[in-house]
């Protein structure tokens, strides 16, 4: 009565929760498996914050979930606790137990096992009290410390489980579970069945299982999770094997015990094996990999149960041999027989497959603790074992192998173990066959093993079994000739698991026997095999959803497994039990095929659970994971049920497609679409991908994130509103699988029928093609057909139209998500019909249609090239309508391997005009191709023709191999270029321009076979019409080559390239009418693309900046500098392609320096400019008889007005009677003497200055006596005076004196420099001011020259400045200089430019004076001096 009135309290109290629930279709909460009282509480106060909030259902739905996942974590450590809690809360009508004895409601099921496989056989019992359970297995108790890690016994909730690790054939027995308590006994019993065959692991296949090496006992429980597969390793690298390891409890200071072994022998951590455990994980490290290491390891924990291991095989292929064909490394050296005297070393041979025979071995030597390895034979030994003598006694040594063939020697061995050459008691003896290398094995027998592996079997040899050191085993592709080595260590056993093999692909297989003297002969090849998984049973199937519920059944569904076990679904097999009760029950004896069962005969408003099996030939597989509780209650809702069985297909980096079915209940009206929703994996944000409902049942999802996880739902829409989302799918990863290949099309080219093609990347015998059209399975269609080969599948089409076009896709069951699909678009469809009706109806097909060309002697070659000819081919050309055969005038060929049928006519005339045709008939083909020769078309061919007819007579005499053509030296000197040929020593070569010949300094050499002719200093004059002329008696040919237009521009641009690319620096030169900045070059022309730039704006000749050049230079002048003009200056020199670029910073110190100096050149030649000097009239020397009148008159200039003095014998003349002295206008001064005696001779002289310099001019004057002989030296002397130039000075005017006597010349006015000895001018002298009223002009008739205007500059005084290089040029004329001046040649120190002017005129002869005049003043001057 006690548990009576508390169940009725805590149902009271739950009545709220009761009520909220009574319209969901979520589990309500058995009374047996009510809560605490604390909880109870928690659970009210929950559920009125619900209340108020208005959301009750939804709240109690996610408490109700979060408990139950909490308590299936929690089901294994409160198993007792919960069974008692069970009890004390069972229904009224319950509370009285009522005896009952033990039934098993699911019985032990029948399980074929294969060997190494785990099994668990499991049953369900019911009774009270509660039966126990015990094993038995032949009658004889299952017992598990029997055998630690062999069995395991569990016990929960009712459900009884015996599980078998490691299956061995001997575990082939009946296995029966017996059910007792205090009211009788139950039995089940079923046979459990182990095969022997290709499944399983490693040890069950090759018989490897490791020894225990001692007894441990652990109170940890631990779990291998998370294992090293099988290893591909490389010699010289390293390697490591990695367990993650699930320890409980976990304690830091207690690691679980942990053994590895490599083919059964305990490995032990050294130098070449690293061991540990931490943190979660075992971890075996070999950091220098052999092939020593290779083999089957295997990891043992010591358990609390037992033990618990996994193992795989490890592979270590051959590194790269030092000489290419060199045999691979000799393994396992090892010591034998030792003693003081000898040592005999032994080894196994290395695998040979593809490289030459072994012929011998060498072994090395080296002592302990020493790097130096010695040669032990000279010779190379043929077997595998050799007595190492002349050690030193009591000395360790060190031995290593290696392997010698035809190619060279391969690398060195591991070294082996040390060894002590000393007498032993005992030492190991070296076992071995004195019969000589081993018979061959038996032929081998290759089984399936997984998808990815082989299991291989054979027959040991009939001879040579003792000493056998193991086996070699090669495979290769069937089709392929080239064998590959599957281990490079002999193996002992004789079967051998292959791995690393491709997944559908065929093999064969060999092996060889090892012994100490080599390698037997290849055993006979194994039955091709293709490479598939094991039998398996199928995983568990997953997402059961509700479907449909009546009130009287339930609709359900499920998705197939993700594994079929390399054979196909046979059946499914369905459980279901009240959640008020733990007992399952069968809802299906027989199995379905479909993913949709209906379970009937159920209480309506009761919660059920259904859990799914799927069986295959190797079984049945695992259950799936219970569902979540279902109420059995009437659907009457007018939405749709939810969509089911969404799967998968396309899985790609940033797509995928989803593909569901229709719901099984529609609701009040027809199903109108679908909306699908999207997630990212652990979120509950669901978003929509289509705003509008769709009605076909897929969607391509795009724009996925690669790597990243989602999960999606399809919710379903009638015309009442969107029903009841699907199940949420299991997470995918947006990354398709590897080696995932796309949909092909194309056309067969034996039968022209249009295919879809889709080559498998992983499959297995279990596999199926499953082709659809728009997500829909097309089965059996007459439209089209499927047919599979190996891993590719094709669809092919009957006669496809417009009706065939849309999405083809394909799923490849039974394999990791392997699918693909294909738009079959119209215009794809057009294309490929073409090519099936030119399949089906075959042609010729030609490579080129019929074509000409011209060839030498004006022959025409008509031809066709076709893909393919037989030797059966047909063809003939016709010729406007006329066939043409081969004989006089054509000749016709073809030739089979090129595909080209061609016709050459020899004589190609006019009459040749019209339409040619190739017919060409081949087999079952046909084809012909026309070429129409009418017209513009056969013109251009005839004047090709009779060109090459030209050109072959051309050729017979000397000709131009190569026509005249230009190349640049690297001096810049233009060479026009040719080659001849076919010449002789009568061969003449001549050269033209403008049809005038040209005669080089150097006579063509026409037998070297090249002429040139050098043009040097290029420019636009060189422009016109070349000609080159060669021949002899056989004839001549011409070359004519005109240089203008682009060929002018292409010859400058070649100039201005080397030009460019030999420019110097610019260089700063400073003249009195500016600053200059020079770039010198190997040659330049102003026709070059030359561009001056001022801070990047470019510059245009002027006024203000003057623009020349010189053959070896280019300049730019800034005329009267100012502070605008600094700046950087670069000049660009462009050759077409390529600009070359030089540049000077006018700026700072360089341009205050430049200032400077250009002002006091300015100043220097203003004053040489208006200094006075004579311009002209006074003779070298004067011859006069006694009593004449000599007249000594001069034209002088200068400005200011210059001071004239007149000397003799270096005394000043004064004017008087005798000796008059005139100077009119201040233009002309005249010395008179009238009536000239012999004291008049003498040496006369004027002196000419003004403030800014002057000339100093003498004249010899000899008076004879009469009748005196003329003197023969005086006369016709009409030389003019040369002045001398005297400096400005401070003093009016400078007496001379005997050490400034000037040099007179008659050759030129241009003074000559002052000397040395007088005092320089001033370095920036103040200019004097321009007068701004003219002069009048002179009715004196003047010089035709007083004052020249020079073509260039007058030279200035040399530069005192001795930081500035730069020549000085004169400063301005009166007359303005033409704008390009001459530049100033290069010469060390001083650089003088062109003279300033020409001579003056010469002084006409002087009157005779007759009249004497009247005695001047000493110095005549003019206000205003004559200007120009």
């Amino acid at each position: 009565m006690l548990r009576k009135s508390s169940s009725r309290s805590r149902s009271q109290a739950q009545a709220t929760a009761t009520e909220a629930m009574a319209e969901s279709e979520y589990y309500t909460i058995p009374v047996f498996r009510q809560r605490t009282r604390e909880e109870t509480e928690g659970t009210e106060e929950y559920q009125r914050v619900s209340t108020k909030l208005e959301k009750g259902l939804a709240a109690i739905q996610e408490e109700l979930q979060r408990m139950r996942i909490s308590t299936k974590a929690q089901v294994d450590s409160l198993a007792i606790e919960r069974e008692v809690k069970e009890k004390m809360y069972r229904k009224v009508d319950l509370l009285e137990e009522i005896p009952r004895m033990p039934d098993f409601i699911v019985a032990l099921r029948p399980h074929t096992v294969w060997e190494k496989m785990p099994v668990k056989l499991f049953c369900t019992v019911l009774g009270t009290p509660r039966p126990i359970v015990k094993w038995y297995k032949g009658g004889v108790p299952v017992d598990p410390l029997s055998a630690p890690g062999k069995y395991k016994i569990e016990s929960k909730y009712g459900v009884h489980s015996l599980i078998i690790s490691r299956c061995v054939v001997s575990d082939t027995a009946d296995y029966s579970a017996v059910a007792t308590n205090s009211h009788g006994t139950a039995t089940s019993a079923a046979t459990v069945t182990v095969r022997r065959g290709t499944g399983g692991g490693w040890s069950s296949q090759i018989g490897i299982v490791p020894r225990l090496s001692g007894s441990y006992f652990s109170k940890l429980e631990v779990s291998l999770v998370h294992c090293f597969p099988v290893t591909f390793g490389v010699e010289g690298e390293s390697a490591s094997l990695q367990c993650s390891l699930v320890v409980v409890p976990d304690l830091p200071n207690l690691l679980p015990i942990i053994e590895w072994y490599r083919d059964e022998k305990l490995l032990q951590p050294g130098p070449l094996v690293g061991m540990s455990v931490g943190g979660g994980v075992a971890n075996l490290v070999l950091p220098h990999l052999a092939k020593d290491d290779e083999g089957l390891y295997t990891i043992r924990v010591f358990t609390k149960d037992g033990t618990s291991e996994h193992c795989a095989y490890l592979f270590v292929s051959d590194a790269t041999p030092p000489v290419a064909g060199a045999p691979g490394a000799p393994m396992s050296v090892k010591a034998y027989d030792i003693s003081s005297e000898y040592i005999l070393v032994a080894w196994k041979p290395p695998n040979t497959v593809n490289e030459a025979p072994i012929t011998g071995y060498f072994v090395d030597r080296c002592e302990v603790g020493s790097d130096s390895w010695v040669q032990c034979n000279d010779a190379p030994v043929k077997v595998c074992k050799y007595p190492v003598q002349n050690l030193k006694p009591g000395h360790s040594y060190q031995f290593r192998v290696r392997a010698v063939n035809s190619a060279g020697v391969s690398r060195a061995s591991r070294p082996s173990h040390g060894v002590t050459a000393l007498d032993a008691a005992e030492s190991t003896k070296l076992e071995g066959s004195h019969e000589g290398v081993a018979s061959a094995p038996g032929q081998p027998v290759a089984t399936r093993n997984t998808k990815s592996s082989v299991f291989v079997q054979w027959e040991a040899p009939r001879h040579g079994q003792e000493g056998l050191m193991g086996y070699y085993i090669d495979a290769r592709v069937v089709g392929s000739k080239d064998w590959f080595a599957c281990n490079h260590k002999p193996f002992k056993l004789n079967r051998f698991v292959v791995h690393g093999l491709t997944p559908g692909e065929t093999y064969v297989f060999r092996v060889q026997a090892v012994n100490v003297f080599g390698l037997s002969e290849e055993s006979q090849e194994s039955g091709p095999i293709a490479v598939e998984p094991a039998l398996a049973t199928p995983s568990a199937p997953y997402g059961i959803s509700l479907l449909n519920c009546d009130g009287s059944s339930m609709t359900v569904s499920w998705s197939s497994p993700k594994r079929c076990g390399g054979s196909k679904i046979i059946a499914y097999y369905v459980d279901r039990r009240d959640v008020d009760s733990l007992a399952w029950k069968e809802v299906n004896v027989n199995g379905i095929m479909d993913q949709v069962c209906t379970v009937d005969n159920l209480t309506e408003g009761t919660f059920y659970e259904f859990k799914v099996q799927a069986a295959n030939m190797a079984g049945v597989g695992l259950p799936s994971a219970p569902s979540l509780p279902m109420k059995c209650e009437a659907w009457t809702m007018e939405q749709p049920g939810p969509a089911y069985d969404l799967t998968f297909s396309e899985v790609r980096s940033h797509s995928l497609v989803l593909v569901w079915k229709a719901p099984v209940y529609t609701g009040a009206s027809a199903v109108s679409g679908y909306f699908v929703d999207m997630a990212k994996k652990g979120s509950c944000e669901f978003v929509a991908l289509n705003e509008s409902a769709i009605t076909q049942r897929y969607m391509q999802v795009t724009g996925l994130e690669e790597g990243e996880w989602y999960v999606f739902r399809v919710r379903t829409v009638n015309g009442h509103g969107i029903g009841r989302p699907s199940l949420v799918t299991e997470a995918i990863c947006a990354r398709p699988p590897p080696g995932t290949k796309e949909i092909i099309t194309g056309v067969d080219e034996e039968t022209g029928d249009i295919f879809l093609s889709l080559e498998a990347s992983d499959i297995s015998q279990g596999s199926a093609f499953v082709w659809s059209k728009n997500y829909k399975p097309i089965g059996e269609c007459p439209r089209v057909t499927v047919s599979t080969k190996g891993r590719t599948s094709r669809l092919s089409f009957m006669n496809p139209d417009k009706d065939d076009l849309g999405r083809y896709s394909v799923l490849v069951t039974d394999t990791d998500g392997v699918s693909a699909s294909h738009t079959l678009t119209e215009d794809e469809l057009n294309s490929m019909l073409e090519l099936s009706h030119a399949i089906r109806n075959p042609i010729v097909p030609l490579k080129h249609g019929l074509n000409y060309e011209v060839l030498e002697k004006g022959h025409v070659r008509f031809w066709a090239q076709a893909v393919k000819l037989s030797p059966a081919v047909t063809y003939r050309f016709v010729v406007n309508d006329k066939e043409v055969t081969s004989g006089e005038g054509h000749k016709i060929s073809h030739d089979v391997s090129t595909g080209v049928i061609q016709m050459i006519v020899e004589n190609f005339t006019r009459d040749s005009e019209g339409t040619y045709t190739l017919q060409i008939h081949d087999g079952k083909a046909k084809t012909q191709s026309s070429l129409v020769l009418v017209g513009d078309v056969f013109l251009v061919g005839l004047k090709e023709a009779e060109f090459q007819r030209r050109e072959y007579v051309r050729k017979q005499g000397a000709h131009f191999s190569e026509y005249l053509t230009f190349t640049v030296n690297e001096d810049c000197t233009v060479m026009l270029t040719c080659k001849v040929a076919n010449v002789k020593k009568e061969t003449t070569f001549h050269w033209y321009k403008e049809d005038e010949e040209i005669i080089p300094e150097t006579p063509p050499n026409v037998m070297s076979g090249a002429c040139a002719l050098p043009i040097p200093l290029f420019s636009r004059k060189d422009q016109g019409v070349y000609k080159a002329v060669i021949g002899d008696d056989r004839g001549k040919d011409t070359s004519i080559y005109e240089i203008s237009g682009k060929i002018f521009d292409d010859i400058i641009n070649a100039i201005a390239r080397l030009a460019g690319e030999s420019a110097s620096e610019l260089v700063l030169q400073c003249t009195p009418e500016g600053i200059r900045l020079q770039c010198y070059m190997t040659y330049y022309t102003e026709e070059m693309k030359t561009v001056w730039k001022h801070k990047e704006s470019k510059i245009a000749s002027s006024e203000k900046m003057r623009i020349g050049g010189t053959s070896e230079m280019a300049w730019m002048q800034i005329c009267d500098p100012s502070d605008k003009e600094k700046g950087l200056y670069t000049i660009e020199i462009s050759d077409g392609v390529k600009t070359h670029a030089r540049t000077f910073d006018l700026s700072g110190q360089a341009y205050t320096d430049a200032y400077e100096e250009y002002l006091r050149l300015k100043a220097a030649a203003f004053a040489e400019k208006n200094r006075g000097r004579v311009l002209g009239g006074l003779p070298d020397v004067v011859t006069i008889m006694e009593d004449k009148s000599l007249s000594l008159t001069c034209t002088v200039w200068g400005d200011p007005t210059p001071e004239v003095t007149w000397f003799k014998n270096e005394q000043e003349v004064a004017s008087n009677e005798h000796t008059r002295i005139t100077f009119d206008g201040g233009k002309f001064s005249s010395l008179v003497i009238n009536q000239v005696t012999p004291e008049d001779s003498g040496k006369y002289s004027i002196n000419v200055r003004n403030k800014y310099g002057g000339e100093f001019v003498e004249i010899t004057v000899s008076v004879y006596r009469h009748g005196e002989q003329i003197p023969d030296s005086k006369m016709g002397q009409t030389k003019m005076a040369t002045p001398a130039v005297i400096p400005p000075s401070k003093t009016p005017t400078p007496a001379p004196s005997k050490t400034q006597t000037p040099t007179l010349s008659m050759k030129s006015s241009t003074p000559a420099s002052t000397p040395k000895s007088q005092t320089p001018a001033p370095k920036s002298p103040t200019p004097a001011p321009k007068s701004t009223t003219p002069a009048p002009k002179s009715t004196t008739p003047a010089p035709k020259s007083p004052t020249p205007a020079p073509k260039s500059p007058t030279p200035g005084l040399k530069s005192p400045t001795p930081g500035l290089k730069s020549p000085t040029p004169a400063p301005k004329s009166p007359t303005p200089a033409p704008k390009s001046p001459t530049p100033t040649p290069k010469s060390p120190g001083f650089k003088s430019p062109t003279p300033f002017g020409k001579s003056p005129t010469p002084v006409p002869k002087s009157p005779t004076p007759s009249v004497k005049s009247p005695t001047p003043s000493r110095f005549m001057k003019s206000p205003t001096p004559p200007r120009k």
